[in-house]
């Protein structure tokens, strides 16, 4: 089961109707108890939910039920509301004299998505059962998208970019009053010969920023070839994070600069500047991979590992999933590529070393903070059983901190191993 807007719930009774007699006692059965509770309902049973949908809202009778392999034939003649098309679809298809499902059915197919998108042929093939739709008792997500129609086609650079940017308002607009910001977004063109082509962007941190979005997808339009002319741009927020409203510095709005965006209409829209230094660095980390590509750019993230050299990956800047927060620990921001061995000296095993040798220079300890245990990864291997590190913070008599360790459990007449593994600042 599966709520259906404000007015309607989606039933998957797979190998259920012969519990209430069949499917046509079933579905009178539904009807029956809604009126007696005083509500006017209107039912249908069908191959696919898509056209369950578009019978149990605009079909003729209240209750309906549709044989297997008449669903093409009992939808046919239905609005083409009955396809769950957004009501600017819906209008612009009306307007073309396509009111109808079964216009749309004796139309190519690759002419209509061509034309209005890939959204009516995903509504056509979910009708027909030529495309798969799972119910979900989670409400769909909303759709953050803009367009614009023109009444001519568009060639130039300036001209599209202009569009641009005013779907870059729009769909930022839209964001700002949910308190969220772009991660991905894909601009789509649809040229007068039929041809496609995708502008796609992300951003290392979310953002509804229009000019530094712009910025970004400028880049990948001076690439696009208009051909004989762009009829129909579609701007499409396709992943979005939480994103909560910032105070700026004191430069505020001004830090935008020239872009064709007035500081008024930022103001009033609320859509301006999205962080402070953070914004700063991500917009560089942004631009720098739309010129060099995203797989060129890279930062480490946590990983869930108590061990120091495992607890760290490193990952592409726009890898969805990489902003969770580093755990607070005592050990250094600056670890050695590899522990380095080295020679130390320790009255007793549990006590700190009182000099240490790494790198032919002798350090005489000062201060020193520890033990501090960790175990090995045991159930990674079988070597890791006996991997456990005793840590140690050491400053020597020149105030330089150190971050030591040594290995395995003490045993008598062994000598213990020492590892100098980081640096403090």
């Amino acid at each position: 089961m599966a709520a259906d807007g404000a007015d309607g719930v989606w039933l998957d009774i797979t190998g259920c109707a012969h519990l209430q007699g069949g499917e046509e006692s079933l579905i009178r059965d539904v009807i029956t108890r809604l009126a007696t509770q005083g509500i006017a309902g209107r039912a249908a049973i069908a191959e696919t939910a898509g056209a369950a949908w578009a019978l149990a809202r605009f079909g003729a009778q209240t209750a309906s039920v549709i044989p297997s392999g008449e669903v093409e034939e009992s939808i046919e003649n239905l609005k083409i509301n009955g396809l769950r098309f957004d009501h600017e679809l819906s209008s612009e298809l009306e307007r073309l004299g396509l009111r109808r499902i079964g216009d749309l059915l004796r139309l190519p197919r690759t002419a209509l998505v061509a034309r209005f998108g890939a959204r009516i042929g995903e509504r056509l093939d979910q009708a027909l059962g030529l495309a798969t739709e799972p119910l979900s008792p989670l409400p769909p997500s909303p759709m953050r998208w803009t367009r614009c129609r023109f009444a001519e086609p568009i060639l130039t650079l300036e001209a599209i970019t202009a569009a641009a940017e005013g779907l870059l308002v729009a769909v930022c607009r839209r964001l700002g009053k949910e308190q969220l910001g772009v991660r991905r977004l894909v601009l789509t063109l649809y040229r007068v010969d039929g041809e496609t082509a995708e502008v796609a962007i992300g951003t290392a941190r979310p953002s509804r920023d229009p000019p530094h979005l712009l910025r970004l997808v400028a880049e990948g339009l001076g690439e696009v070839d208009p051909g004989l002319g762009i009829e129909d741009m579609i701007l499409a927020a396709k992943s979005v994070e939480p994103l909560a409203p910032a105070q700026p510095d004191l430069k505020g709005l001004a830090a935008h600069g020239a872009t064709g965006l007035t500081r008024s209409v930022l103001e009033a829209e609320g859509i301006g500047r999205d962080g402070n230094g953070e914004a700063d660095l991500a917009g560089l980390v942004d631009r720098l991979a739309s010129r060099l590509g995203p797989q060129a750019i890279g930062r480490l993230v946590p990983r869930e590992s108590h061990i120091p050299e495992r607890a760290q990956r490193f990952a592409p800047v726009f890898t969805a999933g990489t902003d969770a927060p580093w755990k607070t620990t005592r050990q250094p921001l600056r670890l050695l590529p590899r522990p380095e061995p080295i020679e130390a000296i320790a009255p007793v095993p549990d006590d700190p070393p009182i000099l240490f040798r790494w790198r032919r220079l002798v350090h005489r300890v000062r201060r020193a903070d520890g033990p501090e245990r960790i175990a090995g990864e045991w159930w990674k291997s079988e070597g890791e059983r006996e991997a456990i590190r005793d840590y140690y913070g050491v400053e020597d008599e020149e105030g330089c901190r150190f971050w030591l360790f040594r290995t395995g459990l003490y045993r008598q007449g062994t000598p213990a191993r020492w590892f100098l593994h980081g640096l403090f600042a």
